[in-house]
């Protein structure tokens, strides 16, 4: 299943309308293809698999991707039943021709289907990845043969299941502590010392406890911090921030390369948490949390993964750690230290909840919506988790 939308608003074709369809819908066919290999669904149920003309280094690059990602596909299957099948549409933001080259940049939305689901439940996971395709025509023959696809990722968080990247293996310095481009204001190192010893990790064996009592009535404060009220909080509003702005981000924020922290601070605050007092020459207090005109006026806290947790499990009590990723609700927050340096890489915020007891996970960098947790913690056993109650 697939579907090209057309060129978006802006969109280039240097070689005429022909060229442009037919660029785009090989890409479309490639990404169909890809995502496909993860899916449980026998070749025949997923019919006839078109082929895409490609550069003999790509065909061979692409054959051995091919079975790795079958490879994932059967392992997530006999983690939590994998994924039946694959939908990819893809729409153009520019695709310019010069002579017998073309790249094309186009943006991947695919949803991954579960298998057995319970109505009420998410049917799918999803995300929206951009790519840049190049494609270089035969002189013989004038086919269009695909030599490169270069998808863009973010090297703090997680990639989609269908591409076969790692987080970076060395802690990626996220730029909201530096001005945007034209912005004048202090430029501090960009990552803070740790603070001394983070609170216990959160295990990830599921056991029969699923952490299911209500929010109310756990505890809502961290040892040593100003208890908050809980109840002053609307989980659903913090949900409802998530599921809209996944993929389309909300433009009365500014965005980041590494966005993850950002997306999450925003769906706080529209579920009542409130901003602190602060100033340009206060942001690097992990102590702080608010949210400026600039990047310059706006705290560590807000955006950077390492220092959010500082400010939410420590400073402030908002939230306080779960001993188990498994104890997670609806609106609490998950981070993640890819290569356990002590430096927390990523942040997700739990979208729903299933009754066999899978959290679904939701955030930015890359754009993902509904992802299970048992698929994450599969796909990165190595990683140290740190679950917040919010």
């Amino acid at each position: 299943m697939g579907a090209i939308t057309g060129l978006s608003q802006g969109a280039q074709a240097a070689d005429g309308p022909a060229d442009s369809v037919l660029l785009l819908d090989a890409g479309r066919v490639h990404l169909q293809n890809r995502a496909d290999l993860v899916t449980t669904a026998p070749q025949t149920a997923r019919g006839v698999r078109t082929a895409v003309a490609m550069t003999a280094p790509m065909a061979q690059e692409s054959q051995q991707e091919a079975a790795a990602l079958a490879d994932r596909g059967a392992t997530l299957k006999a983690v939590n039943g994998g994924y039946t099948s694959a939908s990819v549409t893809v729409t153009a933001d520019k695709v310019l021709v010069d002579g017998n080259r073309a790249v094309v940049d186009l943006v991947e939305d695919t949803k991954l289907y579960f298998p057995d689901v319970v109505p009420g439940e998410p049917e799918y996971e999803e995300y929206s990845l951009p790519h840049t395709l190049t494609y270089t025509r035969d002189a013989a023959t004038g086919t269009w043969l695909l030599s490169k696809d270069s998808p863009v990722l973010d090297p703090n968080g997680p990639a989609p299941t269908t591409q076969l990247t790692q987080p970076a293996p060395v802690p990626f310095k996220e730029p909201p502590f530096k001005p945007n481009p034209g912005e004048q204001g202090p430029n501090p190192p960009e990552v803070q010392p740790a603070e001394g010893v983070k609170a216990g990790r959160s295990g990830t064996v599921k056991g029969a406890d699923s952490g299911s009592a209500p929010k109310a009535l756990q505890p809502s404060a961290a040892a040593g911090a100003a208890p908050m009220a809980a109840a002053s909080y609307s989980y659903s509003s913090m949900v409802n921030y998530a599921n809209r702005y996944w993929k389309n981000w909300n433009g009365n924020y500014r965005s980041y390369s590494s966005d993850c922290t950002n997306f999450i601070s925003q769906a706080m605050r529209a579920g009542g948490w409130g901003t602190t007092s602060g100033s340009a020459s206060s942001r690097s207090d992990n102590r702080k949390w608010f949210y400026g005109s600039f990047s310059w006026t706006t705290s560590y806290t807000w955006a950077g993964a390492e220092n959010w947790y500082w400010f939410a499990s420590r400073h402030s009590g908002r939230t306080y750690m779960l001993s188990n990723v498994w104890y997670m609700q609806n609106a609490d927050v998950l981070q993640a230290d890819w290569n356990r340096d002590n430096t927390i890489d990523h942040t997700m915020i739990v979208t729903a909840v299933g009754g066999n007891g899978e959290r679904y996970l939701t955030y930015h960098s890359g754009s993902t919506h509904n992802r299970k947790l048992s698929s994450l913690v599969a796909s990165y056993p190595s990683a140290w988790w740190y679950a917040h109650r919010t």
